[in-house]
């Protein structure tokens, strides 16, 4: 039968995409986003926090520290702090995900609870477990309801159970890369000018070695390259002005970037949402 003209089937565009970003009041420092992307790729960079996304619809591909991983429904992409990731679709639909941004602080409590001594880490990045998948996407939408009980109980009980299934204490895999002199100080003079950085060839002449062997030096002490992890701070200084007020604008200049553009298009390969949605989700 054919439908009255002003009475459509509702049909989803495939190109669209869909991102919330905001602050979880149930547990502490935590952050959560709720996303559906198609097109979006994360460039390499890192998260001050845990990155525990479950996979509801599609598939996500995403390199990391222990290389590739491709997850899908029912499955977990969990990411360390301070490891280095991407992230893109997998499909050509893209894929839908719920993510939770926990501070270290909150996942060590769950761990000593559990009995474990160290900071937990996880023994696979690409984690199959529909179960724990299932209690932590019920945790998820319930802090999107506003139902903090509810969610932050779910949320301690998910964690735990990826815990007891996938967790290990870290420091018990490969061993952290510690930084040498010349590269630690290369970072904290990148950390200083944000807005007039040096090049490569000046910070290497600053810190005493060639710039071929500062370049490599510094993508295995910090997981990228000098020019990557400028950005990274930048995306991360540019968090903290928006969170006190500043225009996007402004906060641009402040920072380094060009312009306003220039610093949304880095922040959504960071974070997945542009800086005047995450400032307007999580200022307080």
């Amino acid at each position: 039968m054919e439908l009255p003209r002003d009475v459509h089937p509702t049909v989803e565009d495939p190109r669209v995409e869909r991102a919330r970003y905001w602050r979880f009041s149930g547990l502490p420092d935590t952050e959560l986003l709720t996303a559906r992307f198609v097109t979006t790729a994360f460039t390499r960079h890192t998260h001050s926090t845990y990155t525990i996304g479950m996979i509801t619809a599609g598939i996500e591909e995403y390199s990391h520290s222990g290389g590739s991983s491709r997850v899908g429904p029912g499955g977990l992409a969990v990411v360390e702090p301070d490891e280095v990731h991407t992230g893109h679709a997998g499909v050509p639909e893209g894929w839908r995900y719920r993510v939770f941004y926990p501070a270290p602080e909150v996942v060590v409590d769950i761990g000593r609870e559990l009995g474990m001594r160290g900071t937990p880490g996880f023994t696979h990045s690409g984690i199959d477990a529909p179960e724990v998948s299932r209690v932590l996407v019920r945790a998820h939408t319930a802090a999107e309801r506003g139902e903090r009980l509810t969610a932050s109980s779910l949320a301690r009980q998910g964690i735990a159970m990826l815990l007891r299934s996938h967790g290990r204490e870290r420091g018990t895999g490969v061993a952290a890369h510690t930084a040498r002199p010349e590269v630690a100080l290369a970072r904290e003079l990148l950390t200083e000018r944000l807005v007039d950085p040096p090049t490569l060839e000046e910070l290497a002449a600053h810190v005493g070695i060639g710039p071929f062997t500062l370049a490599r030096a510094f993508r295995t002490a910090y997981g990228l390259p000098p020019h990557a992890y400028l950005n990274q701070l930048r995306v991360a200084r540019a968090r903290v002005l928006l969170l006190q007020g500043w225009r996007a604008s402004e906060v641009a200049a402040r920072v380094g970037f060009t312009d306003q553009s220039h610093l949304t298009r880095h922040f959504r390969r960071h974070l997945g949402v542009p800086p005047v949605t995450y400032q307007r989700a999580l200022r307080v």
